[in-house]
């Protein structure tokens, strides 16, 4: 079956494999899941504040507020079949592949630090995307394949949320594009040499 990824940008493919790897662990794949739809939520929320101007105007807290709500209700999704499954939440999570991306935010920049920070959320919610869909395609588990294949038909997009956003930052229209095409080898190379595991975001073993 052909990938329904393949108009997204990024430029490291996840192959097939990497979705048998980490169904061996179904359970802490979803706690790794769920963990991410927490982040993502928090995160829309805390961008909502971020306007560089005092009142941030009403396209901006639409939108954000938006895709909290969306990754909220996927947190409650996955955590519910988590727990139906008989795994639970984990208290802490690290993930190593959005720590290096945030690693590349360049701070105390004013507009440029949050021009990297909304493609840096775009850059996430695109490899999200693209992992349901391998996920879909290759999982033997019908109800975790529904699961994926849902999330794949809801995520799908968001990214360009984060960048249409990033458009309209007072003086950034025009270095958007330049900037973008770093990030998007920039995250081809971290997501390409993650360590193997079971992870939304992990490599593939060797």
């Amino acid at each position: 079956m052909a990938s329904r990824s393949a108009d997204l940008p990024l430029r490291y493919q996840t192959p097939d494999a990497w979705a048998e790897q980490v169904l061996r662990d179904p359970l802490a794949l979803l706690n790794d899941h769920a963990h991410l739809e927490k982040k993502a939520a928090a995160n829309a929320l805390e961008l909502l504040n971020r306007w560089p101007e005092p009142n941030p105007p009403e396209y901006w807290v639409e939108k954000m507020s938006a895709i909290a709500r969306d990754e909220v209700d996927h947190l409650a999704v996955v955590t519910r079949l988590l727990a139906r499954r008989g795994g639970r939440l984990a208290k802490h999570h690290r993930n190593q592949y959005a720590s290096q991306l945030r690693a590349l935010v360049r701070h105390g920049k004013g507009t440029d630090e949050l021009l990297d920070r909304l493609m840096i959320s775009a850059l996430i919610e695109a490899r999200s995307c693209e992992r349901f869909e391998v996920l879909s395609r290759n999982c033997p588990d019908e109800e975790l394949r529904r699961l994926y294949d849902d999330l794949w038909a809801s995520e799908n997009g968001h990214y360009r949320i984060f960048i249409d956003l990033a458009r309209q930052l007072p003086g950034a229209a025009e270095a958007v594009e330049a900037r973008w095409n770093e990030m998007l080898d920039a995250e081809a190379e971290i997501i390409a040499n993650q360590a193997a595991g079971p992870r939304m975001h992990s490599g593939v073993e060797e």
